[in-house]
């Protein structure tokens, strides 16, 4: 929040701030007050931003930030308190303080898929569709023209120097460029998922409205929602997905179903050099073993495996069932898919594996 602030607090500081810390009595407002700034604080100009750290941090002053705006126009910096007057400053009239204690926003991205009613399923679509445009990257085998590439395009500067007699007098180049690799989703859309079902469609439809997006659905067979989910309407592409999808809540047959993606969709190419991204609880009706065998497949053709668990946003969940156990060696990155807040973690996740299996 410090450096937020405009602060340069580096190692050095920190270490002396915690040291004198240990000196006082940490209970004593005061005291904790009057070491950090004298620890952290160098100049005169850094007492303010200081002192507004401080009181949004440990008094949970309500605060807004200061606006940053380009060079040579004026800074504003407004705090807004509530109550008495805090440190840095005095109280402003009644009319300019502005009451702030909680955010819209972050109870709905911290707000679990199962306990959502459709109001705030209709608000999370929109922070869905900025999660969901993320995609993992490739460095691509064409290359493409670029002012700061290292390869000489011969072709475009023999066209530009058409126009100054045959003379190269601007330069061209050429590069590798980043790309959108391809992203295979697998849901799990059986019994036991049933209550974050639509959330995590939601956010697939979403998905599905970029390229190199295939959507799956499993519960005791595979059914292909790609083309299901392509409507622009969410509702309607819903509606299209679970009249399309004849197994919907039913039982669970992670092994059988992947490997009939891994026997017709594998065999296309789908998986290959792909991000495979599986959103399922892990619980297999039949043997696990199947679950190992496939997944080991799938390890093999994809770029990455990612596996997507809901109940993992439970503190205490551990990864007991069967089929987990055994999907889990086959697995690069395990991650929760319980909330907004889960997928923000997923979208960070996909948009950084940069190398084979190493998500």
């Amino acid at each position: 929040m410090l450096r937020e602030a405009g602060l340069e607090v580096g190692p050095g500081r920190i270490a002396d701030a915690l040291t004198a810390l240990d000196h006082i009595d940490l209970p004593r407002q005061d005291d904790v007050y009057w070491s950090l700034r004298t620890t952290l604080v160098t100049r005169f100009e850094e007492i303010e931003p200081f002192d507004r750290a401080f009181n949004a941090w440990f008094l949970r002053a309500p605060v807004i930030p200061p606006v940053r705006t380009r060079a040579g126009q004026r800074l504003r910096a407004t705090t807004v308190r509530r109550g008495e007057p805090v440190r840095g400053g005095e109280e402003k009239p009644a009319e300019d303080q502005l009451e702030v204690g909680w955010s819209a926003t972050e109870v709905l991205r911290q707000r679990d898929f199962a306990a959502m009613t459709p109001e705030e399923f209709s608000a999370a679509r929109r922070l869905m569709r900025k999660l969901a445009a993320v995609r993992p990257q490739r460095r691509s085998r064409r290359l493409r023209p670029h002012p700061r590439g290292q390869k000489l395009d011969l072709r475009r500067l023999a066209r530009r120097s058409l126009a100054t007699g045959g003379e190269p007098i601007v330069p061209s180049f050429r590069r590798r460029i980043d790309v959108s690799r391809r992203l295979v989703i697998l849901c799990d859309i059986s019994g036991s998922m049933e209550a974050y079902t639509r959330g995590l469609l939601l956010f697939m439809h979403a998905a599905v409205e970029g390229r190199r997006v295939e959507v799956f659905a499993f519960g005791t067979r595979l059914t292909r929602l790609t083309s299901a989910l392509r409507t622009r309407d969410p509702e309607r592409a819903l509606e299209t997905a679970a009249a399309t999808v004849v197994d919907w809540a039913s039982g669970t047959l992670i092994g059988a179903s992947l490997k009939e993606f891994n026997d017709e969709w594998g065999r296309r190419a789908f998986s290959r050099g792909a991000v495979v991204v599986v959103v399922s609880d892990g619980w297999e009706r039949q043997d696990p073993a199947l679950v190992r065998r496939e997944m080991a497949r799938l390890a093999r053709s994809a770029y990455a495996v990612v596996w997507v668990n809901p109940l993992k946003g439970n503190i205490d969940y551990e990864p007991l069932s069967a089929g987990m156990r055994a999907a889990l060696p086959h697995v690069d990155r395990f991650l929760a898919g319980h909330n907004i807040a889960s997928l923000e973690n997923l979208a960070n996740t996909l948009s950084a594996i940069d190398r084979r299996h190493g998500a």
